[in-house]
Formats: structure tokens, C-alpha cells, sequence
């Protein structure tokens, strides 16, 4: 008896069959059959990857700033907290300031400055200088004044209020001398009530010759604390 030919199955049959046996043995087997082999280098990107199922390990050293990863792609919320170094601390801020007029008051300032005693006012203890309350402790930080000009007030009665007058300290309306400091008892003594204290600062302006400057011939000025201010409450 002649058994009938068997014919070879066409290679779309043969596909179909594999599909549905894949199909049917689920993802194991498909796994087991696809290899990195089967696989053309650079053809999987973003969208073939499941969100959150790469890790650390898949990101490999030789690759990191290679063209295998974007610039710019990974974030810091990659990393775990203290894998990124941090860089050095950067420098202190300028700080704060005020301007004082020739009466001893704060015509404009930053903010946190009030005055304490000034001139020969009140108290009488003031002796010509200006104490201000920074509102904080000035232990850690610096303390910068300078005399600010003023070319609408005629000091010494010349009529000549743009400092070109000739001679030496003929310009009392731009020059003169200025010293600042932080109060500290033992070290700079402060007078006035209530100013003996770290959160005082004494600033006394003197004419060119080192004379205390008189009531109508003031120096107004500048003052600046420098450093942090992050102790001021």
C-alpha cells in the first residue's frame, strides 16, 4: 500500500507554528529562545524598556560619558543620597547695610539695624560717635564703615561743595576719617546703656586731622556687616 507524499511545509506555515507554540509556553520559553544574539546592536531604545526595571548594575562605568547615554539624561534622583560629591561651600554673602545721615540717624538700610546713641545727643555718653544695634551677634562677623560725601552741604562755610578746593582738608564735605568695630567689653568699651554687648557696633567718623566732628559739620556714612547673617533672629 502507497502512503501518501508528505509535503514540506511552506515557511509562513512554519512561522505560524512557532508563534503559536511561543504563544502557548508562555514568556519562559520565549525568553530562552531570544538571545543577544538575535538582537541588532543599538536597536532597543527608551519605549522597548519597562519604567523602573533597569538598575545600577545596568549602567556600567564604561559607559557613563559615552555616547551610550544621552547627556544629560540622568537626574539626581538616580543616585542614592551621597552618591553625587558635593562641591565646596561657596562664599558668604555681602551681608547687610545702612546709611547714617550727619544727625546720627538711619536714612536707609537693608534691614535689622536700629541706632542705639548717637552724637552728643542722648545719652550724653555717645561723645560723638554712633552706636547701632545689628540685631544679631557680630562675633562671626565683619564690620565695614566709610564716610559718605555730601556736596549740598556747605561744611566749612567756602561756598565750594564739589571737593575741588585747594589745599589740605579744604573739603570737609568728602574727606575725613571713620573707624567701625564690633562692641566688646575688655577689647573695644562701649559706654552708652545697653551697648556693651557683641550685638553693638561702634562707628566714629573724625575730621581729617583725627578732631571729633562738631553739631553742623557731621559725617554722614556708610556701615556693612559682612559674613553670615544666619544667627539674626
Amino acid at each position: 500500500m502507497r502512503l501518501p507524499a508528505l509535503r514540506r511545509p511552506s515557511p509562513s506555515m512554519a512561522v505560524s507554528v512557532m508563534a503559536l507554540v511561543v504563544a502557548s509556553t508562555g514568556t519562559s520559553y520565549a525568553t530562552g529562545l531570544i538571545g543577544s544574539a538575535d538582537i541588532r546592536n543599538d536597536s532597543i531604545t527608551t519605549m522597548d524598556v519597562k519604567d523602573g526595571t533597569l538598575k545600577g548594575r545596568d549602567v556600567k562605568d564604561d559607559v557613563i560619558g559615552s555616547n551610550k547615554i544621552r547627556n544629560g539624561s540622568l537626574k539626581t534622583t538616580d543616585f542614592k543620597a551621597g552618591q553625587i560629591p558635593t562641591g565646596p561651600q561657596g562664599p558668604a554673602g555681602v551681608g547687610r547695610w545702612a546709611l547714617v545721615d550727619a544727625t546720627g540717624a538711619i536714612v536707609a538700610q537693608s534691614g535689622g539695624f536700629s541706632v542705639t546713641a548717637g552724637y552728643p545727643a542722648a545719652p550724653a555718653a555717645a561723645n560723638g560717635n554712633v552706636y547701632i544695634n545689628a540685631g544679631e551677634d557680630l562675633t562671626d562677623n565683619g564690620i565695614i564703615a566709610v564716610v559718605a560725601l555730601q556736596n549740598t552741604v556747605d561744611q566749612n562755610g567756602d561756598m565750594v561743595m564739589n571737593g575741588r578746593a585747594p589745599g589740605a582738608d579744604a573739603n570737609p564735605e568728602f574727606s575725613g576719617e571713620i573707624a567701625a568695630a564690633m562692641c566688646q567689653p575688655g577689647v573695644v568699651n562701649c559706654a552708652p546703656p545697653g551697648t556693651a554687648n557683641t550685638n553693638h557696633l561702634v562707628v566714629s567718623p573724625r575730621n581729617s586731622d583725627g578732631s571729633f566732628t562738631t553739631d553742623g559739620a557731621r559725617k554722614r556714612f556708610y556701615v556693612v556687616v559682612t559674613g553670615d547673617s544666619s544667627d539674626r533672629g
